[in-house]
This record gives C-alpha cells, structure tokens and sequence, in this order.
C-alpha cells in the first residue's frame, strides 16, 4: 500500500516562506491521485499480485490554479489506460450553472441552510458579487442563444412536460412550472425546442409558449404530446391548428385513482387491452367496450373514459413506426429526472433567471448529447407527415400573430 501520511515536516519547513498551505494542498491533492490509481492498477506501488491490471509509467506534470496560488502537481501515468483526476477536469455548464446559482442565493441572503452547508464545503464563501455576476452573464449568454435560436424545417411531433420547482417571489416562496418543449423534425432527430417558467397554467400562458416557439421557425407540427394541463387543448388548436394526444401513462394513473389498491391490477390489465389494438377502430370499440362493464362498479372511471377517449387514442392516427414514443411523455423521463436531480441541490431558487440559468444549461448538454445519437425516430414514414409548402406559410404566419 502507498504511504498516505503527509510529508509534515517537509510542508513545515516551508511555513516561513509563505506556502504553508499551498504545500499541504499539494500533498493532499497528490495523496487523492495516488490512491485512485491504486485503485485502478489493483495493488500499490510496488505491490506485487495477481490482481495488478497495469503498472506505473512516470508522472506528467500539471499546474492548477486555485485562490492560494498555483499548486504544482505531478499526475501519474500508467503503461495500459490513462488516468485524469476528476478534479482536473473541465466543468460542464450545467455545473458552472449550478455554482452559479448556489453563489447568487448566497450572496443575496435568500439562502437556505442546504445551500449555506454547499457554499461553505466547495469553498465559495469568499467570493464577490461582482464575480457572480461575471459568472452568471457568461453562462446567460450560451443559454440564452441556445433557447432563442431559430428553428428551421418541420417538427411534426412536439412533446410538453411540466417540472414543479419552488422560488422566492415577493418574500413568500411560491411553487412554479418549468416547461421543457422537445420536438421531432423529419429528418427524425429529436431537439430541446424551449423552456418557460410561470405561475399559471391558463391558455394564456400556453398560447405565449406556443406562439414564441412558432416565432422562432417551429412548423409542421401535427401532434402534440403532454399530460392534461388546463388550457394547453384550447393553445394547441389556436397555435398550431394540431392533434392532441394525451399522455397515455398519466392518463392509465388518472383511471386508476378511481379504483380501490386492491383492484388496481385487474383494471389496469382490462384497460391495456383497448392499447394493443392495431388501429383506431378497434382501440375505441375496446376500449368502450371494457368502460361499460366497468360502469356499473366505476362509473365515475366508466364517465372518465367516455369524456377521454379521442384524446388518448389520437396517436392510432399516426405511422404505426412511431406510435412508441408518441403515446405518452415517457421520451422525457430521463431529461426531467437529470433536471430535478440539479434543481433539489438548490431546492429554492432565488429567482426566475436562476432558474432559467440552470434549467437551461442542463438542456443545452442534454441537446448538444442527442446530437450525437443516432435517428431517434423512423424518416421513411416522416414522408406522411410532410405539410405542402403553401400551407406551411400560411399556418406560420398565423401562429405568429
């Protein structure tokens, strides 16, 4: 095993000259390397047993700046793989966003212990407000021209989920949406389209998402998938003259919360079974079918099935290719759950740009990553969808009004 004790009377001999503690920094940083590479060789130095994967091949060296001077490192290497320690590398700006809002809500006295304990631990208490703004104005700008940049073809499916975070406004703390807009364009790759705070979910507030989406080139679009939030149907038919399609899981949740735990399964199974049809006809038939011998039991389920059929079928209209992932929201899950996951480190932002800022940058990644990915969606059966150009103009005009 490597020796973890720190050279103390080496780093106290260098007390007179001023670098105390630039040097145990040193030490304590070159410690952490030497143990994560022992950790990845399998045995220490010169350790010899058979579960070794590779052994030591020198050291590079590598200067790091930090608020005590530059500490002077030496990053060891290997003859089989490479190693880079993780405080070395270059933060991503969804976690410069993250600082950054931590550092904001400190300085402005809105803090919560959760992030007064964060400040203290990484080290940010003696920073200016000055250089928060520096911060946040950088990070704003590559937010701010990814969420405005215009949108060009046509994005014939358009998915709307809510996120619920909590802010100060006013003195009280108040619970808002975060609306994360996501779209599939033709060529089958999907995008982080926009995102919108706010308090309300009225058709108001929907119509400007919308309108300010179809400001920025989205067309196309002919159906759009999310849960049901209050004035969003009326905002799609205005906007977008679109289908709607109710999100098919919280739909099944919704049905569910009429019927007893207990017989949660056997309902659930008899609904599923209106899903597996092979197209609308039969789906609707089924699914009647399963809300009248449910009625007598459930009718206030049975009235909920009646009143949203057409809405959580309407994705039977489209190619059977996509159907998969035009049923539900579910596409989303794992973005929203990477936004909640940074948003619950702050807990209560201090206002809505911060929220903006670390929302946004978290998107920015997600997109910059799917980029990369392969088609999420078929292009042959996108040929159905393609509007004529005529009417494309008109549509955009109009939703831009």
């Amino acid at each position: 095993m490597a020796d973890e004790r720190l050279p103390l009377s080496e780093l106290l001999e260098k007390a007179g000259e001023g670098d105390f503690l630039r040097a145990v920094a040193e030490a304590v940083l070159q410690l952490l390397m030497e143990a994560d590479v022992e950790g990845l060789i399998g045995a220490g130095r010169y350790e010899r047993n058979g579960e070794r994967m590779t052994w030591r091949n020198g050291y590079r060296d590598r200067a790091l700046d930090t608020r005590l001077g530059s500490l002077q490192l030496r990053i060891p290497k290997l003859r089989q793989g490479s190693y880079f320690p993780p405080f070395l590398e270059a933060r991503k700006v969804s976690e410069k966003a993250l600082i950054a809002v931590i550092q904001e809500a400190w300085i402005g006295g809105v803090s919560t212990r959760r992030v007064d304990d964060l400040v203290q631990a990484m080290g940010l208490s003696g920073i200016s407000k000055s250089q928060v703004s520096k911060l946040c104005k950088d990070i704003d700008e590559r937010v701010h021209a990814f969420l405005d940049r215009p949108l060009a073809g046509e994005w014939p499916y358009l998915w709307l989920d809510a996120t619920y975070l909590r802010q100060r406004e006013g003195g009280r703390i108040v619970s808002v949406a975060a609306i994360i807009a996501v779209a599939a364009n033709t060529d089958g790759k999907r995008e982080i389209v926009g995102l919108h705070i706010g308090s309300s979910e009225a058709e108001t507030f929907w119509s400007v998402f919308l309108k300010s989406l179809a400001r920025r080139g989205l067309r196309g679009v002919k159906l759009v998938i999310s849960d049901a939030h209050e004035g969003l149907k009326a905002a799609i038919r205005r906007v977008f003259s679109a289908t709607w399609q109710r999100c098919r899981v919280h739909w099944m949740r919704n049905a569910l919360s009429y019927v007893a735990k207990t017989q949660q399964s056997m309902v659930a199974a008899a609904l599923r079974q209106a899903f597996i049809q092979p197209d609308r006809a039969q789906a609707s038939q089924t699914l009647r079918h399963v809300a009248d011998q449910l009625r007598q039991k459930w009718p206030k389920l049975a009235g909920f099935m009646d009143e949203s059929e057409t809405d959580v079928l309407s994705h039977l209209d489209f190619p059977e290719q996509h159907r998969a992932k035009i049923h539900s929201t579910n596409p989303l899950e794992r973005l929203n759950k990477e936004v909640k996951r940074r948003a619950d480190v702050v807990g209560i932002f201090p206002n809505e740009a911060s929220i903006i800022r670390l929302i946004g940058a978290v998107l920015l990644e997600q997109n910059d990553e799917w980029q990369l990915q392969h088609r999420y969606m078929q292009v042959e059966a996108m040929a159905e969808l393609v509007t004529p150009a005529n009417e494309t103009a008109a549509k955009q005009i109009a939703a831009a009004a």
